[in-house]
């Protein structure tokens, strides 16, 4: 038959000894591992090596490298600063404040977006983060479907902007032949103008304002929110609170 996983990391408690290694060691030269060679240089005999340990050891305080990747994303995610004074702003600004300092945390990791994605976000920071975005767009008047929805194009949007960001990043680390690639990239559209019109004139392949885009963008996906928050309240939702704009 076969061999059953063994339960969530975040099913069971740390082994209450007090040697040299803790969970928390682990994680740190995990997530400082993660930084520097990416979810592939991540193994437990690398991250053993890091902690001048025997690989064995780290066994005694998680049960596989899947335990180990789930807690450093915890740990990255700690690192997008709750504010508790941001409940008491307009959600759109409040939101704002808070997917900017996400991208930014996944642009110093450059590994966690992808993680973000496709891993079971149980840790207790993660779900701290989740509640407090699930709280603010519920009480500016969503639910159900409506709000499941809102925080997901939030979620992604971040996602997928700092993840290709961060790609992009690694492939153009020289600003001048960034610069040159742009070019030459709109000057072949403009030499074919009349096959791609709309993409010769406003494809705007020479910005390179990663900043200003994200904001723009961010600001689209918070207009689309809005509409249902109207929409939610015109309906008899839940109601909208005095913090939408």
């Amino acid at each position: 038959m076969p061999r059953s996983r063994p339960p969530a990391v975040w099913f069971t408690d740390e082994p209450d000894r007090k040697p040299r290694l803790s969970r928390e060691r682990i994680v740190r030269a995990a997530v400082a591992l993660l930084d520097a060679e990416g979810v592939e240089g991540l193994s437990m005999r690398r991250l053993a090596s890091r902690l001048d340990s025997g690989t064995m050891s780290l066994y005694e305080y998680v049960s596989s490298r899947e335990d180990v990747v789930d807690l450093a994303v915890d740990a990255a995610v700690a690192e997008i600063e709750l504010d508790g004074g941001d409940e008491d702003r307009p959600w759109r600004e409040a939101l704002a404040r808070h997917m900017t300092r996400g991208r930014r945390v996944m642009r110093r990791h450059p590994w966690l977006p992808a993680l973000m994605a496709t891993r079971p976000l149980l840790g207790p920071h993660a779900l701290a983060r989740s509640e407090w975005v699930y709280a603010l767009l519920h009480r500016a008047g969503l639910d159900g479907r409506r709000l499941t929805t809102a925080v997901g194009a939030l979620t992604y949007y971040v996602q997928g902007y700092a993840g290709a960001e961060n790609l992009w990043r690694t492939r153009q680390r020289d600003p001048a032949a960034e610069g040159e690639l742009r070019r030459q990239a709109q000057e072949y559209l403009d030499h074919r103008e009349e096959r791609y019109p709309t993409l010769a004139r406003h494809a705007g392949l020479g910005d390179d304002d990663f900043d200003a885009s994200f904001r723009l963008g961010l600001e689209t996906v918070l207009d689309g929110i809005e509409v249902h928050i109207r929409a939610s309240s015109r309906q008899g939702g839940s109601g909208a609170t005095s913090s939408a704009p």
